[in-house]
């Protein structure tokens, strides 16, 4: 039974997990902004969360099907800046601090997501 709910709900868990580890990724980039040298690191977010839920790639049943490729897909990168400093420093404020909003806003779905989740798997406990 306890199977059941961490199937449920484990997308949910994964998401924020990996949202709050993106948050702190760009909350590393903006806090060396004036770091020379530094290079900005980002995720692709959806391509994690397929990594770790085990969706991505498609299954090819014949040899004439092109096979997707999620080599790489479960890794950060580097964030190529539009207007590199001449200190070598590829950290633009105003790209980080977006994305850092969006993801936090993106961070807070999510969780209400998951405590509406929660609250339909009581709801349907106590037979309500």
């Amino acid at each position: 039974m306890t199977d059941a709910f961490r199937d449920h709900l484990s997308l949910f868990s994964s998401a924020l997990t990996l949202r709050e580890q993106r948050g702190s990724m760009l909350a590393s980039n903006i806090a060396n902004a004036a770091t020379p040298g530094f290079k900005a690191r980002d995720m692709d977010f959806q391509a994690m969360l397929n990594a770790e839920t085990g969706h991505g790639a498609l299954a090819t049943s014949n040899n004439r099907h092109f096979a997707t490729s999620t080599q790489g897909a479960g890794q950060a990168g580097y964030r190529v800046p539009v207007n590199p400093s001449l200190d070598g420093n590829t950290v633009e404020l105003a790209v980080e601090q977006m994305e850092f909003a969006e993801n936090s806003l993106r961070y807070q779905t999510s969780l209400t997501l998951l405590n509406r989740r929660i609250s339909g798997l009581n709801q349907a406990i106590k037979g309500e």
